[in-house]
């Protein structure tokens, strides 16, 4: 009986050269990475020249840095033909479980046939691992991928149980069951169990690429963001020079407010990006980091650095690595710098820019963005008629997007159920408000996806500022309240929030709201109103 040997391989290399004390910015590809990826471990009964490869595409698929992974997984099987691993690594970079992005019809049957060639050579626990990853293309090709994803879940889930001390087993499981969350489980009984499972992980290998990656998207919620703090805080670290490990703290931080940090991860991210082009165009990770430090500038009142980092993404040149996150970060970020100011005009002639290689129209959810800016902006400046038109085109949208996600279909509704709210407003107060609760009680109902670190304008909020100018403060203060319970330390709310109790005889609630508002813009760009507003009331009222 051959000796089984569990290889762990930590890989803590200096990030540079020992031999020439060089930094290796400049190399492409997978290797570009550098060898400070977090540990894994491989449990085979052999030994393979394939194995600094696997090691490497494993840590790389926890990484969700799936072109790299591939690449290595193909290097392996250039070093050792018969490695059934991997075969099996290049068929599990097809599937992204916690993306929007199912695989094309080519990338499903390429990992299918991967699999039948790695079965050929499997030995030992490969074939448990071939089985768990079979389960999803065994479900077929669907339009939606939630029954591919529940097998997928279904198989990870028997190895974890056969094999309980086996962290990528675990890891595996842990993503693949967060994959089947409900968006109505306010309870998040499958959250949770992930975020467990990630944690066992944890406690067996500290610096699992995997345990910190999915701990953060379990906890990725206002209710159990404080639980995924303490990993956000590492995780880059484990690994300092992969997009996505920069990025995704900025999840957690976005959750709970922590702007500093946010901006700080994603210009790491965002740069990291730019030096790991994929196949000659600019890396998907790129424009997500830059939607998430847009956003947290914007929370600062640091408008100008938004704007900044909005134009240098937009002139760029090069082709964009085509990806759904990316089309949202095109489409929602122009539109939350003129909405998060209350820019109307400018809103209402807000015009959809996508890079020269994007197709036009495949993203219904993403291109409705634009169009409610340009709804509501018209609806606030009274322009009735484009904001029917807004409104006729994002129905239309939702059609299109209800046919693979009843989750963007949602989205959409909400945002034209919003626009639709403030065009009855303008002749009907009450009818107004009851249609801008209707879009307001249906968000509640659904959860941030993670492309997005939050709603270009929230429903809850706007419904705020509806009771507000229906001079209902104390109502008012009620929404702005529930909108910073779903999203923590907005500049909009916190603002709203200290404003309706000021306006309601509520000095003390009034001045809590500003004081946080102040001390969240101390760098805020001269001449916004509300900072000038909040500062000299906390000066007057000390």
């Amino acid at each position: 009986m051959k000796k089984l040997f569990i290889l762990i391989f930590i890989l803590s290399i200096s990030l540079l050269s020992p031999a020439s004390g060089k930094k290796m910015d400049s190399v492409t590809g997978s290797e570009g990475y550098g060898e400070k990826l977090g540990t894994v471990e491989l449990h085979m009964e052999y030994e393979t020249p394939a194995e600094p490869h696997l090691r490497k595409g494993m840590a790389l698929l926890h990484h969700m840095t799936y072109v790299g992974a591939r690449e290595e997984f193909i290097k392996a099987v250039e070093k050792d033909p018969v490695s059934a691993m991997g075969y099996w690594g290049q068929a599990m970079t097809y599937i992204h479980p916690l993306w929007a992005d199912p695989p094309s019809e080519e990338d499903f049957n390429r990992g299918a046939v991967l699999l039948e060639k790695a079965k050929l050579y499997q030995r030992g626990r490969e074939k448990d691992y071939i089985e768990a990853t079979e389960s999803y293309y065994k479900a077929g090709r669907n339009t939606s991928e939630k029954e591919n994803l529940k097998a997928f879940a279904m198989g990870w889930k028997k190895v974890y149980d056969k094999y309980p001390d086996d962290t990528e087993a675990a890891a595996f499981y842990a993503l693949a069951y967060l994959s089947t969350a409900r968006a109505d489980d306010k309870n998040y009984v499958v959250q949770k169990e992930a975020g467990r499972v990630g944690e066992v992980v944890l406690e067996m290998v500290a610096d699992h690429p995997g345990g910190h990656h999915y701990i953060i998207h379990a906890y990725d919620y206002p209710e159990l963001a404080p639980m995924g703090l303490g990993v956000s805080r590492n995780y880059g670290e484990i690994a300092p020079r992969i997009p996505h490990a920069l990025h995704m703290p900025t999840h957690i931080f976005t959750r709970l407010g922590l702007w500093d940090e946010s901006i700080d991860m994603n210009i790491r991210s965002a740069a990291a990006a730019l030096a790991h082009p994929s196949k000659g165009q600019i890396s998907l990770h790129y424009p997500h980091a830059v939607d998430y430090m847009v956003y947290a500038y914007i929370q600062k009142g640091e408008d100008q650095k938004a704007k900044e980092a909005l134009d240098e993404l937009m002139k760029k040149r090069d082709e964009y690595q085509t990806h759904v996150a990316s089309h949202y970060t095109f489409n929602a970020a122009p539109a939350r710098i003129l909405l998060e100011r209350k820019r109307w005009e400018e809103a209402a002639k807000l015009e959809p820019w996508l890079p020269s290689n994007y197709e036009k129209g495949k993203y219904p959810a993403m291109e409705s963005l634009t169009y409610f800016a340009r709804g509501l902006g018209s609806a606030r400046i009274g322009d009735i008629a484009a904001a029917e038109t807004a409104i006729e085109k994002m129905e239309q949208l939702e059609k299109g997007a209800a046919k693979t996600s009843e989750y963007w279909a949602k989205q959409i509704k909400i945002q034209y159920l919003t626009v639709r709210a403030w065009t009855l407003y303008n002749t009907s107060e009450e009818k107004g408000l009851s249609v801008m609760k209707e879009a307001a009680d249906l968000e509640a109902t659904t959860e941030k996806h993670p492309v997005t670190p939050g709603e270009v304008l929230p429903a809850r909020e706007l419904y705020g500022d509806m009771l507000m100018e229906s001079k209902m403060y104390e109502e008012a203060l009620k929404e702005y309240e529930k909108s910073l319970e779903r999203s923590k330390n907005r500049f909009n709310s916190l603002y709203g929030a200290g404003k309706a109790s000021e306006l309601s005889g509520d000095m003390v609630t009034a001045m809590k709201y500003y004081e946080k508002l102040v001390d969240q813009t101390k760098n805020a760009d001269p001449g916004l109103k509300p900072v000038i507003y909040a500062r000299e009331f906390v000066n007057s009222n000390k």
